[in-house]
């Protein structure tokens, strides 16, 4: 039995940060999984925030928070990249003045190569299996939107290592921007180099958008078989948010009674 109650606080907040994207489709997948981690944690207030595009801001969330709460920003954010290095804390910095307590969870990818989250990779599989449910597949590309961060992008790599483990299948790194290869190269480079025929792609992505379509397209177009949906709303997303929260949170926010 899941527990809400704080003493002297009901109903502890906890802050969804995403990016945000003029894609309808960015917020519709954001709230979805704000919605899925409420049914993970039916005691916490959990609400959707954005760091541009959509509304509402993440600081305008936290100042509409009753004095005293307790709250928990989750950085939308498979890496550590500009956004979570730099954007994200200034919120917890802009946040010192108002009559709460904020506290800041770490991003959903990890942060050691040892640290990969199995929901994460459990994550990825679902979706992987959805978009090819029955023949067998030879290779996977694992496609993220990109980064110029260096650190950031091994941290990608950490996750297609353990991906690969897995599904015991070779498992190549792409990205849609900011740094080679693009996923129908990184496609046609893994099929050159094991000789791998069905090679389907898993989107390192938490909601639909432009860099998400542009991944697909690539990999598609260079004869991926298939391509999976961004993780969005999946159980296993929801929880790795929820074990975020316990980790910054406890024993602040209970979750068993």
């Amino acid at each position: 039995m899941r527990s809400a109650r704080l003493s002297g606080l009901s109903r502890p907040a906890v802050v969804l940060v995403a990016h945000g994207s003029r894609d309808p489709r960015a917020a519709a997948s954001t709230e979805a999984l704000a919605r899925a981690v409420r049914r993970v944690r039916p005691g916490w207030d959990v609400r959707a925030a954005y760091l541009d595009h959509a509304g509402p801001r993440p600081l305008a969330v936290l100042a509409s928070l009753p004095a005293g709460t307790r709250a928990v920003i989750v950085p939308l954010l498979l890496t550590s990249a500009y956004h979570g290095r730099v954007d994200v804390p200034a919120i917890l910095s802009a946040a010192a003045d108002l009559p709460i307590d904020v506290r800041l969870a770490p991003v959903l990818g990890p942060a050691t190569r040892g640290g990969v989250s199995p929901l994460l990779i459990d994550g990825l599989v679902r979706r992987l299996s959805a978009a090819v449910p029955d023949a067998p597949l030879h290779g996977v590309v694992l496609a993220a939107a990109g980064t110029r961060d260096l650190a950031a992008r091994e941290t990608i790599t950490w996750a297609a290592d353990a991906l690969s483990a897995r599904l015991s299948l070779p498992c190549a790194v792409a990205y849609a921007s900011g740094a080679p290869p693009l996923p129908g190269a990184a496609v046609a480079s893994l099929r050159a180099s094991v000789g791998a025929e069905r090679i389907a792609i898993a989107t390192y992505f938490l909601a639909p958008g432009y860099l998400y379509d542009l991944a697909v397209e690539s990999a598609l177009s260079a004869g991926a078989v298939a391509a999976a949906a961004p993780l969005g709303d999946t159980p296993e997303l929801a929880e790795l948010v929820a074990t975020r929260v316990d980790a910054v949170a406890a024993p602040a926010l209970p979750t068993a009674a």
